[in-house]
């Protein structure tokens, strides 16, 4: 490799490759199709024995910003099982709402999730707004009736099916005002063993989505402190929302052939948090907003997670063909031969499936090599 021009050329275009919007395939819809529907926000993933898992919560008609319990919203995490490859799923587990309550506070909506296998079994992440925790004293005008706050809760098992007798336990809460809500764990195996935890955060006044970052070491259980402000916002598209959704390892070969430790990284990006009136002269694009975000995509150097470069500085890299142009949650989950790929897509009725694409490593490999 010789520029970074050229590194940021060819990774680029992977990532395109891998999040390839005209590709995609659905394969969860929602409850309904029409807006504020949706299923996803998870990930797909293999057991031991190579049996593929995906996890995603359904998402019904709500609005949490108008703090009035507007709408279902996120009533059910769902577990799936795949025997052939992706192609069906046969649902395992269903997680109400009630099902996630933990230390006797209510959860009001479920959000993000990821299923992580370890070495003594599965764990499964799951965010939830919960009411019952409040507002810090000094910030208490400016929690809206009817509205929680967020936090990250853990289940573990010994087997995917054993995670329907396990209450969660909460793993990160947060009272700084500017990191009050936490939600959408993201995790990942590094090279070296330990684990990464990505998460999203807002402020009390829900005028930002950022990410935080938690380590935990190879041969521990618990997590180390979180760093909350790991991945910071852009500056442009990506200037009121920057949450870091999935990482994948670059094949290391081609012009990368010399990087070990390379990473893709995947995050969900807005121009602001509410959808506005343009000009009427303005260029018409897809901006991105809260529940609407579009996709961006940076990489970096293992074991520097907090380090990532950003490929899409001035403009998205992901947008939907239909609807609002929403795309996000993109999670990818590599096999021996190819990359499994999956997001959410709006779609011209303005719900979000959860689509798949699968990128072959010989592809993939071919992107790198050109």
């Amino acid at each position: 490799m010789s520029t970074i021009t050229d590194l940021n050329a060819r990774l680029t275009a992977l990532a395109r490759a891998l999040v390839d919007q005209e590709r995609a395939t659905t394969i969860m819809p929602p409850n309904e199709n029409r807006e504020g529907f949706w299923f996803g926000a998870g990930n797909l993933t293999v057991d031991a024995d190579g049996t593929m898992y995906l996890v995603g919560r359904y998402r019904n008609f709500g609005d949490s910003r108008t703090g009035l319990n507007a709408g279902e919203r996120g009533l059910e995490l769902a577990v799936f099982r795949s025997d052939d490859g992706a192609k069906s799923f046969t649902k395992m587990l269903s997680f109400s709402k009630a099902d996630l309550n933990v230390e006797g506070l209510e959860v009001v909506s479920i959000e993000g999730a990821k299923l992580h296998f370890t070495g003594k079994g599965v764990e499964l992440f799951v965010s939830t707004e919960k009411a019952g925790i409040g507002y810090p004293s000094e910030y208490r005008s400016f929690h809206k009736p009817g509205t929680g706050v967020w936090t990250i809760d853990r289940l573990e098992a010994p087997s995917v099916g054993e995670l329907a007798k396990k209450r969660p336990k909460v793993l990160i809460a947060e009272r700084d005002p500017r990191w009050l809500h936490v939600k959408d764990p993201v995790v990942y195996d590094a090279r070296n063993g330990d684990t990464v935890l990505y998460f999203c955060t807002h402020p009390f006044n829900w005028s930002s989505a950022n990410t935080g970052l938690a380590m935990r070491p190879r041969g521990r259980d618990e997590f180390g402190p979180p760093d909350f402000s790991s991945f910071p916002r852009g500056f442009t598209w990506d200037v009121a929302a920057s949450r870091i959704t999935g990482v994948c390892r670059v094949p290391q070969v081609g012009g990368v052939a010399s990087m070990e430790g390379l990473d893709l990284v995947f995050y969900d990006g807005a121009e602001s948090m509410r959808p506005y009136e343009e000009h009427s002269k303005a260029v018409k694009r897809p901006r991105g907003y809260s529940c609407e975000e579009i996709g961006g995509a940076g990489y970096l150097i293992e074991p520097k997670f907090d380090a990532i470069e950003r490929l899409s500085i001035d403009l998205p890299l992901f947008l939907s063909p239909n609807g609002t142009g929403c795309s996000r949650y993109v999670d990818v989950f590599e096999s021996r031969k190819a990359f499994f790929v999956t997001w959410q897509q709006s779609q011209a009725d303005r719900s979000q499936p959860l689509v798949l694409n699968v990128l072959s490593k010989e592809e993939a490999e071919s992107i790198l090599s050109d």
